[in-house]
Parts: structure tokens; sequence; C-alpha cells
């Protein structure tokens, strides 16, 4: 059984009690296990758990998808309040600072803690490097080629390294798949390195059909034409659902709306989604 929560997101759910804020949590509860994949800005993803009757002691895994904050920086209030797991998993150069440029100014974007943070709460950083199944059925994947020349990062995306500031290409970036009948449900945080190119790499790798995608695409930026493109890509590897959350963009809601033959949803604050 798979059930996925959205513990946070940009957009309300039908539970008014609920924080909806920019951001992405998804709580996942998979054969027994539970997983966290992202944690949000800040401690608001605890909160709305609280009301959920979520219980975020002693998870299997936390899984940060990037270290932008708005996934990654919640992390702090969840091991500072004795929650979570001390198993993370992180892509590669996951502590190399992030910023937004624009001109001369610099917008920190980083998750807001180091190394030393996790070794003070006795966490345990697991790199992922290429494809890693964390538990059966569960697989992490990292390291995504660019076979899409139109799935383009912003410019103002930079990463600071030893050398100075470099373009971010969000070599960061992680996504997990869960095996479910028929194929396999990928859940994305904010696919910086492009949505088709990282459905495609795993497609390759688990040489198993994609059956749903849920989280942000970064499609929010993109035009019409590459929204439809996008789908209908999608569709052409077997998605059957597309949830979409945070970074995607009221278009792409829409324009999911109008794919009858794509089961299409917004997953916001509160929601969730079954597999049995």
């Amino acid at each position: 059984m798979l059930r996925i929560t959205a513990l946070m997101d940009n957009k309300p759910s039908e539970n008014k009690a609920l924080i909806a804020e920019h951001g992405l949590s998804l709580y996942v509860e998979y054969n027994g296990r539970r997983l966290l994949f992202d944690c949000g800005s800040g401690s608001n993803p605890l909160r709305n758990a609280h009301r959920l009757g979520v219980d975020l002691k002693e998870l299997d895994a936390v899984i940060l998808s990037h270290s932008h904050y708005d996934h990654a920086a919640g992390f702090r209030d969840l091991v500072e309040s004795g929650l979570g797991s001390r198993d993370l998993y992180t892509g590669p150069v996951f502590f190399e600072p992030k910023f937004a440029q624009g001109g001369v100014r610099y917008t920190d974007l980083s998750c807001g803690f180091d190394e030393a943070f996790l070794q003070a709460h006795g966490v345990r950083q697991h790199v992922v490097s290429g494809l890693e199944e964390i538990s059966p059925g569960v697989w992490l994947i990292s390291g995504f080629p660019r076979i899409h020349s139109f799935e383009t990062i912003p410019a103002r995306f930079v990463r600071r390294t030893g050398n100075g500031f470099i373009t971010d290409d969000f070599a960061d970036e992680v996504c997990m798949a869960l095996e479910v009948e028929g194929g396999l449900a990928v859940l994305v945080g904010c696919s910086h390195p492009g949505i088709l190119n990282m459905i495609t790499q795993v497609s390759q790798l688990l040489q198993k059909p994609i059956r749903a995608v849920f989280g942000g695409t970064h499609l929010v930026e993109a035009d019409a034409q590459r929204i439809d493109t996008t789908i209908q890509q999608l569709r052409d590897m077997g998605l059957e659902i597309l949830g979409l959350s945070h970074c995607s963009g009221d278009a792409a809601d829409c324009a999911i709306c109008a794919k009858p033959e794509i089961q299409g949803c917004h997953l916001g604050s509160g929601d969730c989604v079954f597999f049995d």
C-alpha cells in the first residue's frame, strides 16, 4: 500500500485548519515504511502533521530533493523538535551554498544548516549517486542527463564553490521512485534538471512504466507549448496520473484539466493519494 500526503504546498486544500505556504513536503507510507520527502521551509509542515495526526517520530528516512530552502530548511526544525530520522538522503554537492543572482545582488536560497549540524545531532548523511534502492521497491535517483534541450534552468540560479560562483546545474537534485501495481510512482521536488529529463532517466534505469508523477515540475515559468509538450511526452511514457504541486504553476494545472487521458490533480496542504 502507498499513501502520499502533502504536509506542505503553496496551495490550501479543503482542510482550512492547515497552513499553505511556498514549499513542499510529502509524507509517504509504503508497505510499512514511513518516509518524508522534503521538509518545506520551516516548522509549518510539523504543525500540519500534528493537525493531521501524522506522527513524525522515528521516520525510516528523510529525503531532501535538493538544498533550496523551500524544500530543505524545515529539516532543521524537524531535527530540533526531536522528530524525523537519523538517516538523511541527499544528492551530491548538497552543502554548496545556492543563490539567486540579480545583478550585483545575491539572495541566499540555501538550506540553513551544514554538516556540523548533522554531526551535532547524530544524523547520517547518505549521498545518492546514480541509482540506490533504500528499501524493497523504493529507489532514489540522482544524476540526470540533459536529453531535452528545451528544458533549461533559469540563469539566475547559481552555486558558490571554492572557485567562486558557477551556474547551478542542480547536481544535488534527487527524486524517489516507488514500485506500484503496473509500474512506478515517482516523487519529484522541483525538477530543476527538467521533469522530462528526470522521468526519462528513471524509466531507463528501472525499466518499468511510469504510472504516476507527484510533486513540483517547475513549469511555472514555461510557456503553453512547453507545458503541452511535457504532458504529451509524459503520457507517451505511460503516465496515467499527474499530481502537481508547488512550482508547477496554474497554467500546468489548467492544462492537465484539458487532458482527459490523464488523471490530474493538485496536491494542496493536507491532500493525499492512495495506491492499493
